[in-house]
């Protein structure tokens, strides 16, 4: 009798090591898949950016960068962009945004009909978490109002908006270079950072305004005070400024991180 319950319960035993087993290699299994998966969704994503940006964007000799070709000291971009290419791809498009400390940071920027179609579309209108880079529907298109949102993801590969927390995490960052371009067919714009700071995700930062004012004038005060790093900037905010926020995820739901920039030079484009 007790040889028979032994065999029984080595058989049961052998039955939960062997269900344990076939559990942990379907958990495996299933971890592996999902890898995978999101390790292809960013290859997807980061390759049709690598193609289109090879498609439209021509990088400048850095000796022609400092000055325009009337000889005074406007700077040039440190790229040139295609827009009638990238039109002929997608009719959204509205800049190019390149950020000259963060080499990753070189992407169209598009504006769609709401917050939501480009969220995970990426800029061929292909389905993709990392999206594509966009200003808010509520904005003008040619960047001009007071305040312009631009958001853009957080990927953990560092490519879209995944490397704007460097200027929070390095002061080295913002002295590299304090300055990020937006170009689009017409113009040339060039933003000096002013400020880089974690904020909520319905905070006064994402105010939108009708027109320079009293209002605009507090906030300027207000987004100063915000900057989680130090700035040096080339002359004092004013009602006539143009701000540019930029913004991100921080893996918290109720937070965001953003850098922003004002504007100080637009050019026409050549």
């Amino acid at each position: 009798m007790k040889k028979q319950k032994s065999k029984k319960t080595k058989k049961k035993g052998d039955l939960v090591l062997t269900l344990a087993l076939a559990a942990a290699i379907i958990v495996f299994c299933f971890a592996a898949y999902n890898l995978y998966h999101i390790y292809t969704e960013y290859k997807k994503g980061t390759d049709e950016y690598n193609h289109i940006e090879q498609m439209a964007v021509t990088e400048r000799d850095p000796e022609n960068t400092q000055e325009d070709q009337s000889g005074d000291d406007q700077p040039k971009p440190p790229i040139d962009v295609n827009f009638e290419t990238l039109q002929g791809v997608n009719e959204d498009v509205a800049g190019w945004i390149y950020i000259e400390a963060l080499d990753g940071i070189s992407y169209p920027v598009v504006q769609g009909k709401d917050n939501e179609t480009y969220l995970h579309t990426t800029y061929e209108k292909n389905y993709n978490f990392a999206g594509t880079i966009f200003i808010d529907y509520e904005n003008s298109r040619d960047f001009t109002d007071c305040n312009t949102l631009v958001y853009g993801h957080n990927m953990k590969n560092g490519s879209m908006f995944g490397q704007l927390k460097k200027f929070t995490e390095d002061q080295a960052t913002y002295d590299k270079s304090r300055y990020f371009w937006i170009l689009t067919p017409e113009k040339n714009y060039r933003y000096e950072i002013i400020a880089a700071y974690t904020t909520g995700v319905n905070s006064d930062t994402y105010t939108l305004f009708k027109g320079p004012g009293e209002e605009f004038e507090t906030y300027l005060k207000t987004i100063k005070g915000y900057s989680e790093i130090t700035t040096d900037d080339t002359e004092e905010l004013t009602i006539k400024d143009k701000i540019v926020t930029l913004s991100t995820c921080t893996g918290n739901e109720a937070t965001r991180f953003v850098v922003q920039g004002k504007l100080v030079n637009a050019a026409d484009v050549s």
